[in-house]
Order: C-alpha cells, then sequence, then structure tokens
C-alpha cells in the first residue's frame, strides 16, 4: 500500500548510532556531551526574537512561497558582497526562492531534475561519498539510481570528476556537490568548480551546489559556484545549477528553517511551481528575522570567530594523533581513529561523549570497502569550555 522506495531508507545514520550504542551507560560522575549532530548550540543574535516578536500579527497570514521583495533582495545583497558580484548581477525577482532549510531545497531539487533519459535507462543522481543523507533519500524518493563518488584522502576528500564513467554521466539528471564538505570540511577550488559546471552542461543535468557550510571557514573565504560561474566579462551563467545557501549554521538559527536557492529564472520558476504544492512556505515573521540577518554580517564575523577558536582548542590537543587536520572549512573534525564504531562505543562508555562513526555517512566502495569506517566525525558546535572538555576526554581515551 505504502511507498516501497521508502524500503531503501533503512540506514538512517542516528538511528544507526542509537543501536550501536543501546545498553551502554556512560559513567555516573560524566556529564555526557553529544558531538555526534552538526547543530549549532549557540544563539542567534538578539535581534531575531525582537523583529519576530515585533511581526506576531502577521502569523495568521499565508506566507507567499516566492517569499518577500525584501527577503529576495537581502539575498542577492548578500550574494553580491560575499561573492564580489557586480550589483544587480542577480535578479533578485527573478533568481531567488526561499527554502525551509537547505534540507527542504536539496529534497524538492531531486524531484526537479529527475526524469527518464531518453533511452528509458534509470536515471542517476550523483553525490560524494561520504555523503549527506538527504541526497539519498531525494534521489531514491525521485526514482533515480543513487551513484557514490569516493572522496578520500587520495583526491583531498572531492569527488575525482575526470573518474566519472561515461556511461554514467549519460545517465545522469543531478549531481550534489557539497562544498566545504560535510564531513571532512575539503574546499573546492575555482577550477575544480568550473570542470563541475562544464561536465553539467555537458551532459545536461542539475548540478545542486550545497553551500550552507560557506561562511564557516578559519582562513580564506571558500570560493562559490557564483564565482566559477561567472565568465571573463563579467556575465553569469546559472544555466545548469541551482546553489543552496542557509542561516543554520552562518547565524546559529538552525531552528528558523531558513535559506534560499538561487538559480536560472527558468530553474527558479520551476521550483516554485513545485514547491507551490508540498512546500512548507517561511512564515512572514520568520521571513523578515531571516531578511535582517541576511544583511547584517557583524554577526557572521562573531560566528567565524567563534568557530575559529574551537579549531584552535582542537588543533591544540588533537595535533599529531588520529590524523588531524584543520579542515578548510564547516566545523566537523574527520579523525582516523582506525575503527569509528569502537572508538565511538569505547568514547560514549568511558567519556560520555557521543560521537558519529564514519561509516554511517559512506557507502562501501567498488570493491566493497567502507572506507569510511576508519573515520569518526566529531562537530564542534558547543562553547569553548564544553569542547576543550570534550576534546580532552577524547585524547585520553583515544
Amino acid at each position: 500500500m505504502l511507498n516501497e522506495r521508502l524500503d531503501q531508507l533503512n540506514d538512517y545514520p542516528f538511528q544507526r548510532l542509537g543501536e550501536l550504542l543501546a545498553g551502554l551507560s556512560p559513567l555516573s560522575n560524566v556529564p555526557p556531551i553529544s558531538m555526534a549532530v552538526g547543530e549549532p548550540q549557540q544563539q542567534p543574535p538578539a535581534f531575531v526574537k525582537e523583529i519576530i516578536a515585533r511581526h506576531a500579527d502577521r502569523w495568521n497570514r499565508y506566507p507567499p512561497v516566492p517569499g518577500t521583495p525584501e527577503f529576495r533582495a537581502a539575498c542577492a545583497g548578500w550574494l553580491a558582497r560575499r561573492y564580489r558580484l557586480a550589483t544587480g548581477l542577480i535578479e533578485a525577482e527573478r533568481q531567488i526562492a526561499p527554502v525551509a532549510g537547505t534540507r527542504e531545497g536539496l529534497f524538492m531539487a531531486a524531484l526537479l531534475a529527475v526524469s527518464r533519459p531518453s533511452n528509458d535507462a534509470a536515471p542517476v543522481a550523483l553525490m560524494p561519498n561520504p555523503f549527506y543523507q538527504v541526497y539519498l533519500g531525494a534521489a531514491v524518493m525521485a526514482g533515480a539510481e543513487p551513484a557514490f563518488l569516493d572522496a578520500t584522502a587520495e583526491n583531498n576528500f572531492l569527488p575525482d570528476l575526470a573518474a566519472i564513467e561515461p556511461a554514467l554521466l549519460t545517465r545522469t539528471r543531478i549531481m550534489y556537490l557539497c562544498s566545504p564538505a560535510n564531513p571532512q570540511g575539503s574546499v573546492a577550488d575555482l577550477d575544480y568548480l568550473r570542470a563541475a559546471i562544464a561536465l553539467a552542461r555537458r551532459h545536461d543535468f542539475l548540478l545542486v551546489a550545497d553551500e550552507c557550510y560557506a561562511e564557516i571557514y578559519t582562513g580564506a573565504a571558500p570560493p562559490g559556484m557564483l564565482e566559477a560561474a561567472r565568465g571573463a566579462d563579467g556575465t553569469l551563467d546559472l544555466g545548469n545549477l541551482l546553489i543552496f545557501h542557509s542561516l543554520s549554521k552562518r547565524s546559529h538559527a538552525a531552528g528558523l528553517r531558513s535559506g534560499f536557492a538561487v538559480g536560472s529564472p527558468h530553474t527558479i520558476a520551476r521550483l516554485n511551481r513545485l514547491r507551490n504544492y508540498g512546500c512548507a512556505a517561511t512564515p512572514l515573521p520568520v521571513m523578515e528575522a531571516a531578511t535582517a540577518l541576511w544583511n547584517d554580517e557583524p554577526h557572521a564575523l562573531e560566528t567565524r570567530a567563534f568557530y575559529r577558536s574551537l579549531f584552535d582548542a582542537a588543533e591544540r590537543i588533537l595535533a599529531g594523533r588520529y590524523g588531524f587536520y584543520r579542515p578548510a572549512g564547516g566545523f566537523f573534525l574527520w579523525l582516523d581513529v582506525g575503527d569509528g564504531e569502537a572508538a565511538a562505543r569505547k568514547l560514549w562508555a568511558e567519556a560520555g561523549i557521543r560521537t558519529l562513526p564514519g561509516a554511517y555517512v559512506t557507502r562501501p566502495d567498488a570493491s566493497g570497502v567502507n572506507r569510511g569506517q576508519r573515520y569518526l566525525r566529531v562537530a564542534l558546535v558547543h562553547d569553548l569550555d564544553t569542547t576543550t572538555t570534550a576534546l580532552t576526554r577524547m585524547a585520553q581515551i583515544l
């Protein structure tokens, strides 16, 4: 009676983690700390609460699916500042669409893109391996065959675009690319992004850029797909592209469920048509707060400095151990501990620290080897004191 495709979605990582740790209890004298979920623990700027309260009289109104003109203008303005684009290069009215966090947008993207190839072969959705689970869920529910592109230390934790089989590319309808990457924190340079765009256009599939960690970095600002799509003459071609950004990490505002997509006018119009039928449109008070957040830079600078302090602590405590490296972006550690599941169990039982085995966000490669099995994903999302305490416990136990 129900959609049998759901049977393919039976290994959500946090469900597996719960099963792995079942029956284990941390020592009673150790306060538990969860570093398994990439959920910011800090509060968004105080003005968010004030703006939502100020617009409380608008809760009774159905929000417009395409968002408000002010919201779209704020997003376009932020893109121009962040990626050094000429003012007006992004048409706010035709090239911006709100989404209820990037998760909704990434899922909708597969419904938007996946269709049968002309030879009636099964459509393919390409995604990095390790991967964000929404990529898989979106692909499966849209009727595509997921194809996992290994992103390992050997290729700087980015899929090798040149190694994708031509026969696979002829069936590809969508490709997900995350930079900075979740979980490894690797950043694709402009040459890599341009190569991905060229591949998408050569084989006519939708390239979806998940850039939700674009504002969390410790060195140079990661380049974005918009910069790669800008021509030498300054024009911008967003054909075959859909790019997502979110306030969840930039503004410590995961609970707002507010992000946006930018793409060509045609793609955004089709996305809005799809969202008219199945989305949870952003409430107007929330959209007012989101508009203010995209217009405000000081809080983003503070957020970035906060995460930089956490990586300073991690480097001080873990440097030289477990393959530690300081990622270029994002807020995860991807630690080589030999056996991720064994380490996760040991850390929970003996240190009260909840982490995620790398195998739970990775699929076995062509030879049947799960290249994430050795790793542990650790989310640096707590305050500095809590993070320092947790990392010190980890170093002692491991």
